[in-house]
């Protein structure tokens, strides 16, 4: 699996958010409408995400996370979580702790996420 950009991170993150919110089919204007972009402006993305094997349609063009997309989306939105308890832990307040977490959660080495995570669950995440 080759490396996928961020804003594809953020589509993938996207959707399982809205799976995990209970949406039972999310098509590909739900997704634009959650970022209030239009329709046609994550049209190419996604079909670059459905070629490369991250998203697939079901027969009412809904819009599934593959093995391999759930796998990138449930590491962005773990990173996100963790980021953000630790920035508002640290007094940011929630709007900017969640932008600044969309920010680094993409950059972030796996040793420095792992150590971050160990920190925030030391301090009260998931608790």
């Amino acid at each position: 699996m080759e490396k996928t950009h961020e804003s594809a991170e953020d589509y993938l993150e996207r959707i399982l958010m809205l799976e995990e919110s209970g949406v039972k089919e999310i098509h590909a204007v739900d997704l634009a409408s959650s970022f209030g972009y239009s329709k046609a402006s994550i049209s190419v993305a996604l079909k670059k995400l459905e070629n490369g094997g991250y998203v697939a349609l079901g027969p009412r063009q809904q819009l599934y996370l593959t093995p391999d997309g759930y796998k990138v989306a449930k590491k962005i939105y773990e990173r996100h979580q963790v980021l953000t308890f630790l920035l508002e832990t640290i007094g940011v307040e929630k709007e900017i702790a969640l932008k600044d977490a969309c920010r680094i959660e993409h950059d972030l080495s796996d040793e420095t996420f792992e150590a971050l995570k160990k920190c925030a669950i030391e301090e009260g995440l998931n608790k």
